[in-house]
């Protein structure tokens, strides 16, 4: 057989693989120097303990399981959002909702998980500055504004949020925050209003004095709770307190945005800038009536052209509108940083709950398995990987060694991966995630079996060693990759469909997949191509797993060069003797691998192919040795007749 054409660099491969595992453990150096990361993974909530949040529905009826549900459905997307895994959310009875965050989750993870109440979008009638105020001296709602916001026409909402304050809170009242009573306090003679932001309706003496009084810069007053009554006016603060505001009825409900992302600004050439927005989309109901807000509020002036975006009682952000946006697409932009961004990305995204929940208690909790656990496991999964070690210790002798080591390279991959993601993307690992770990190593191992008894198989057929594991490994990556494909889609579907630890389970299930096609394609053929160079195993010694007398060929010895020896070993085949052979005085008789079987080519035959035709030979065979008895057994029996003619005429 020609020899293969592809030039194997099995070194070049080795070097690849060590610069992916370089690479991996250099980011987490890296990680550990100059940001939060650890030389360890993160551990989930069953096995590090974390913080526990207890939430009660407020409705007005016994909230239905449907809608319970479908708020534990909200807030994980809300807690998966922000980068925290594992995390366990359940009902209990039917009003409560228990958050279990593992670790020490960030203020911003424990307040998106607070904040639960319905999203709302309404109208703004007034805004001013969140001086203190006191009995005698009142914030005029015409004072400017502490955040400069604009729309553009093509369908572009643009907000400028900021960090602090534009004036410096004071205790004592100043004359800019003085104001005569305005024509909004009075009250309404209407009988209903023009529309939602009609302020000579919505604005009563009560409502204006409730904003009077209102301070922002107190903290209790930017703790959010259940928004106002959807058709009256609702006086609130800016989250950050950098404002108040009159707003008037909810136009447009939060459950009618369909997505809310975050990145850079597209610019009039197409090219992409440096500022970030936050470009967000309604469904088709939302659609229309955020067409007729904007058209409405498009010829109203300051500040009632703005909308504010409501939630948990506060108000995210209060866009402005210098056009009408028909399509249902706003893109708000302003001072954004890529977090603050992202956030409200995010608060938007997620914000709306079928109904409100309050906080009933916080504390933190301590591991529901704890560390004794994670040993039984740990130690669980060392048995597996000694028993499968000894394994193929006994069953390839000195080869087994190269399983040894491709596991090893897996386990330094798996944790390097692991660890990585732990700092990267908030992965945590669980007691299922190590389980799926554990069933790795016998995935792993199965793959190292595949091959080596494709290589074997080769060599029964008398190729030398060079040409079996090329032919060997052009046969068993097929099966290899069928099997890790149905492995890895099976983690798919349970990633997708399950919740809670079976997702860890899953997740480690297709990541160590992975892992394994990548060990056995870069390590363990590489090796297995280098070693076959050797002396050592080319030819065949006792221990090294390919002796031709351990793979069935009984009588029949590989040395090497694509020749196979009859008979006991001698000293003159270049192997050692083994325990109990007797060395006879003849020399043993050489024979070249056949190569033709009942006078047809074996070139380019499979096994079975090869062995099919042997046994078509062999059958062939013994029908001529039946047909040769047979005619053998006639001449016989006419010799015999004539003989006993002859007899009788003698004696007559």
């Amino acid at each position: 057989m020609a020899p293969p054409t592809r030039r194997n660099r099995p070194v070049r491969t080795l070097v690849v693989l060590g610069a992916i595992i370089a690479l991996v453990f250099g980011a987490i150096a890296a990680g550990v120097k100059w940001s939060d990361a650890s030389w360890t993974p993160k551990l989930a909530l069953d096995l590090e303990g974390g913080t526990q949040i207890v939430l009660r529905a407020v409705s007005a009826t016994t909230p239905t399981s449907t809608q319970m549900n479908q708020a534990i459905d909200v807030m994980r997307q809300r807690v998966d959002a922000s980068g925290v895994a594992e995390a366990e959310i359940t009902t209990q009875g039917s009003n409560l909702i228990v958050v279990g965050l593992p670790g020490k989750p960030s203020e911003d993870t424990l307040k998106l998980v607070k904040t639960s109440a319905q999203m709302e979008f309404r109208p703004v009638l007034a805004e001013a500055a969140p001086t203190p105020t006191t009995d005698d001296a009142t914030a005029s709602p015409s004072a400017t504004p502490t955040a400069d916001a604009t729309a553009g026409a093509s369908g572009d909402a643009t907000t400028e949020p900021t960090t602090e304050p534009t004036s410096e809170p004071t205790s004592e009242p100043t004359e800019s925050a003085t104001a005569e009573p305005t024509p909004a306090a009075t009250t309404s003679t209407k009988a209903a209003p023009d529309n939602a932001s009609d302020s000579d309706y919505y604005v009563t003496p009560a409502v204006q004095e409730q904003f009077d009084k209102l301070d922002c810069t107190d903290q209790k007053n930017l703790t959010g709770g259940v928004n106002g009554d959807a058709d009256k006016a609702f006086v609130t603060c800016q989250q950050q307190g950098l404002a108040k505001y009159i707003l008037g009825p909810v136009e447009v409900e939060g459950k009618h945005i369909a997505s809310a992302t975050s990145g850079l600004n597209t610019l009039q050439n197409g090219q992409v800038g440096n500022e970030w927005i936050v470009q967000l989309k309604f469904d088709k109901t939302g659609t229309s009536q955020f067409s007729d807000v904007t058209e409405r509020l498009y010829t109203e002036e300051s500040p009632k052209n703005q909308f504010g975006i409501v939630l948990d009682g506060l108000v995210v952000s209060a866009p402005s509108v210098n056009g009408v946006i028909p399509n249902g697409e706003a893109e708000i932009s302003g001072s954004f940083t890529r977090e603050s961004a992202a956030s409200l990305a995010n608060q938007l995204n997620f914000g709306s709950l079928p109904m409100a929940f309050e906080v009933q208690s916080e504390e933190q909790i301590s591991a529901t398995l704890g560390a004794d656990q994670l040993q039984k496991g740990m130690l669980a999964g060392l048995i597996g990987l000694i028993l499968v070690v000894l394994y193929s210790l006994l069953q390839y002798r000195t080869l087994g060694l190269l399983t040894v080591g491709s596991l090893v390279v897996a386990a330094v991959l798996t944790y390097g991966t692991i660890t990585l993601l732990s700092w990267g993307m908030g992965y945590r690992l669980s007691l299922p995630g190590v389980t799926g770990l554990i069933v790795a190593i016998g995935i792993t191992a199965d793959s190292f079996i595949v091959y080596f008894e494709r290589i074997r198989d080769e060599l029964r057929e008398g190729r030398t060693l060079g040409t079996a594991v090329e032919r060997g490994w052009s046969r068993a990556k097929r099966t290899i990759l069928a099997s890790d494909a149905v492995n890895l889609l099976a983690a798919a579907v349970l990633l997708k469909l399950a919740v809670g630890g079976v997702k860890g389970f899953a997740f480690t299930l297709g990541l160590t997949t992975i892992i394994d096609v990548l060990v056995v394609f870069m390590f363990t053929h590489p090796m297995m191509e280098l070693l076959a160079r050797t002396k050592f195993f080319s030819q065949g010694h006792r221990l090294s797993g390919l002796d031709p007398r351990r793979l069935g060929v009984p009588g029949t010895r590989y040395v090497g060069r694509g020749k196979v020896v009859t008979g006991p070993r001698s000293s003159s085949d270049g192997m050692p003797d083994a325990p109990g052979d007797d060395v006879p005085d003849a020399a043993p008789t050489r024979t070249p691998v056949p190569a033709t079987v009942g006078g047809v080519s074996t070139a380019g035959m499979t096994i079975a192919e090869r062995r099919a035709a042997q046994r078509a030979a062999q059958a062939e065979q013994e029908r001529g040795a039946a047909s040769e008895a047979d005619e053998s057994a006639a001449a016989d029996a006419a010799t015999d007749d004539d003989a006993s003619g002859r007899t009788d005429g003698s004696e007559h």
